[in-house]
Order: C-alpha cells, then structure tokens, then sequence
C-alpha cells in the first residue's frame, strides 16, 4: 500500500560494502564480520535510517537487526535479510538462520554506541575481542559514488542560489540576527532544504548555522570551528541573536548549511552594507582568504596530502601579517583549513597537520580560510569543492566576493 520516496540502488549497497570490506583488509583489521549501530551508518549502507544494528559477515550478505520499522526499512532497503531483534543475546540465534555464526575477532563502530549499550553487548556476547573499524567506514564514506556525488552537486548549486542571489533581496542592515536567520531559513527552504543538518562528533550539533553580525562573529564559541556567534541562548548556540541588531558600518557573516536528500554542503557568505566603505585591512583579509581557497583548491587532485594544504595555508596568512586572526581569534581559533563533508557536515578527512592519507578522485570538501577582526568581526570564505584530476571543483557557486546588501 506504501511506496517509499527513494530505494537505494542495489548495486549502489554494493559498491559501498566491497568499498568497506577492501578497507578493511587494507587497513588489517582481522574480522570475521563487523557490527554498525549508528543510525548514520545503517542508511549509508542500507539506504534506510534503520532502528537496530547492522551485521556485516566479511564473506556473506548483510543482515540487519531491526528493533522497530521493519516494514519501512523493506520499502526502503535492497538489502533482504532482516531479522526482529530485542537484545544482543538473541544474536546467536538470529545468526544461526542465515548460516552465520558469532567470531572470536568482531569488528564494532565504537563511536557509533554508548558506554552503557557497549557494556550490555560485552556481557551478553563473550569470548569476543571487539575490534574498531571506525577509520575503516570513515574512509569509506570519505570517497563519494557517482550516486552521492550527483545530490552533492544539486545541493552545492542551491546552497548558492539561496545565499548569494535570493537572500541578498530579503534581508538589510537594521534586522537582528534572529530576523536575519528566518530570512536564511526561507531562503533555503524555498529551494528544498530539509531542515536538518548532521554532525557525527560526539556532542557537537549543528541547526541552521551561524548568523553573526559585526563582532558577534568573535564571540566566544564552543562550536568547532572559527566563526563565533551568540546564538539564540546559551542553550542554543546556533541561529542568532534576537537583541543584536546588523549595523551599517560591520560585515554579516553567514556560516550557515544546506541539506538535500541526507547530503551536506557547507558555504560562508559575507556580506557589506551597501554604502560601508569597508576598512582597508578587512579587504585585504577578505582577498587574502580567496587567494588561499584558490591556493588549497588547486591541491585538490589525487594524492595529495591534507596536512600539506593546512601548512601552506598557515604559511601565506602568517606572510601577510594575518596568523593572529586566521581560523579564529584567541579562543576561538581552529587548527584546520577544512573539512570532508556527506551525510554529515563533519567527516573525514579534516585539512590539518598530521593527516596525511592522499586525497582521492571523487572527495568532497569544504574549504574554510577565515580572518576574525578585533572589534569588526569575521571575513573570508567557505565552499564545498569536488576533488578532480584538474585540481577542485566548487560546486557552491563561482562568486567569491562579500554581497553588498
């Protein structure tokens, strides 16, 4: 009676699962099979947001444990073999159905389940070493499919639609922050964002994004990255300040993402009142920052090393005179360029120092170099690029420029 809205190809699960196994074995990690439990990794394997954990045998097909949904992980799902499921005790038994049996060496997503589940799993399932193959799905997910590429390009073309051409007309100098935020969000969703964003960090969260007028964008943050922002209250951190209002003599820097079919692009927009004749040092620092996106851009090619791309970035804002404010002020200051992003806007690789796995063909990744200002607020830029052979391709828009409103 139901149709689902999209099913995963099933040669598209494939893909990714030999993708996971061959990490795996390249990474040597001695499993038998491996256990997901974060609802984030169940879909990427599975195209549903399943209830449960997914059974990942090394040499078999998957099979999904469900605890609630089983009919809609069926409509949305290629993958056949699902099981009821209620505690990590019944395991054996569900297994032996399909001629699957619990290894001695297991591999386990430990960030993928709390302490308490991962005790509970431990005392119901013994004589197991469990093994992390968290890096393992990480690099996975890092190199996109031409199926995930596609909805990363029409989310990165819309990302620009709405930031740089449909919310320059609806917002102005003398709305605050929180006026200027229901701006963005109908904006974004006029142009079918989804409303919810992703970040797979432990405790981070993400809502909209950040919407910092003036200096708001050096206010102390927890958020893991450069911008600062007040936020709605010290509860939300995220959107803005109903009480701070966008003079006409400071920047509005919007930090803010945009959702489409799960996938992710990140882009920073900022932007001038009209008639502001903007200090000389927040345009040098403004062009500085376009001529280090255009530096890390180019490094975009296979092989390349995303700890090189942060080295270089630090060296040319610290030549001209801008190390203090790059990537942040005091507090606030981040040590990356960038960031992989998907169906979380935080995946893996981050450009910075110690990362060192080459880039590969088909990556997506947000390049961030920013310059906070004492006492004016934040500049600079951020979008999503496609890592190419040619170098990286900017799938949120060409216009690198702050917006006069």
């Amino acid at each position: 009676m139901f149709e689902s809205l999209e099913k995963l190809p099933k040669s598209e699960m494939k893909t990714r699962l030999n993708s996971f196994k061959s990490n795996i074995e390249e990474a040597g990690i001695d499993c038998k099979a491996v256990m997901i439990f974060s609802r984030l990794n169940i879909y990427y394997f599975t195209g549903s947001f399943g209830n449960g954990t997914l059974w990942i045998p090394m040499d078999d097909d998957p099979v999904f444990l469900c605890r609630k949904g089983e009919e809609r992980f069926l409509l949305e799902s290629p993958l056949e073999r699902v099981s009821g499921f209620r505690s990590y005790k019944d395991l054996p038994g569900i297994l032996s159905e399909y001629g699957l049996k619990v290894p001695d060496k297991l591999g386990v997503e430990k960030t993928g389940i709390n302490w308490a589940l991962a005790e509970s799993l431990q005392n119901r399932v013994t004589g197991v070493q469990f093994l992390s193959i968290d890096h393992a799905i990480a690099r996975t997910r890092m190199v996109k499919t031409d199926w995930e590429a596609d909805k990363l390009v029409l989310c990165g073309q819309r990302h620009h639609e709405a930031l740089y051409h449909i919310l320059p007309e609806l917002i102005h100098p003398g709305m605050t922050e929180r006026e200027i935020s229901l701006k963005v969000w109908d904006s974004f969703f006029s142009l079918g964002h989804q409303g919810m964003m992703r970040m797979q960090s432990y405790g981070e969260e993400i809502f909209l994004g950040h919407v910092a007028a003036g200096d708001s964008a050096n206010y102390p943050s927890v958020f893991n990255g450069p911008v600062g922002l007040r936020g709605e209250h010290p509860a939300i951190t995220q959107m803005g300040y109903a009480g701070k209002v966008w003079q006409e003599d400071e920047p509005l820097t919007l930090d803010c993402g945009f959702a489409l079919e799960g996938y992710q692009t990140d882009k920073t927009q900022v932007y001038f009142p009209a008639a502001w004749k903007a200090p000389d040092h927040a345009r040098r620092a403004h062009d500085l920052c376009v001529e280090i996106q255009a530096m890390a851009a180019k490094m975009l090619v296979p092989g390349e090393k995303p700890g090189d791309i942060y080295v270089r970035a630090l060296d040319m804002a610290e030549k001209a005179g801008f190390a203090e404010g790059f990537m942040g002020l005091a507090g606030n200051k981040v040590f990356f360029l960038g960031h992989g992003i998907g169906l979380a806007v935080d995946e893996y690789p981050p450009l910075a120092k110690g990362f060192d796995d080459p880039l590969q063909e088909n990556m997506f990744l947000a390049l961030e170099p920013k310059i906070g200002i004492k006492g004016l607020g934040m500049v600079g830029v951020e979008n999503t690029f496609r890592v190419t052979s040619k170098g990286g391709v900017c799938v949120t828009g060409d216009a690198f420029d702050p917006v006069r409103v």
